[in-house]
């Protein structure tokens, strides 16, 4: 790791950079959490939206709960370091997700 300070993407405003600076170690760590969920939950979204603008009806997974829509992807969550699979679907405004069970590493 180097001992110089990182330099921030072009792309960030300044007034976010200054305010990220002054942060603790402790409340960037939790920033840096928070934008990747972020980013992953907008991801998510858009592409639930994606799949759910296709008029194609595909065929129900195997191994899909009765009471999960056939729409639903799959989705992978970190939970306390540890990996899970996830059944995710829109319902009106909001995003619903099912447990499904753990990733494997031989996976």
């Amino acid at each position: 790791m180097s001992y110089e300070p990182p330099t921030p993407p072009s792309s960030l405003p300044t007034d976010l950079v200054n305010t990220l600076n002054e942060y603790t170690p402790e409340r960037l760590h939790d920033v840096a959490t928070y934008a990747e969920e972020l980013a992953e939950h907008k991801e998510r979204e858009a592409r639930l939206q994606e799949e759910g603008d296709r008029d194609k009806v595909e065929e129900r997974p195997d191994d899909l709960p009765d009471d999960v829509p056939a729409k639903a992807t799959i989705t992978i969550k970190e939970i306390n370091d540890n990996r899970y699979y996830y059944w995710q679907w829109r319902d009106g405004d909001k995003i619903r997700s099912q447990y499904k069970g753990p990733v494997t590493p031989d996976e």
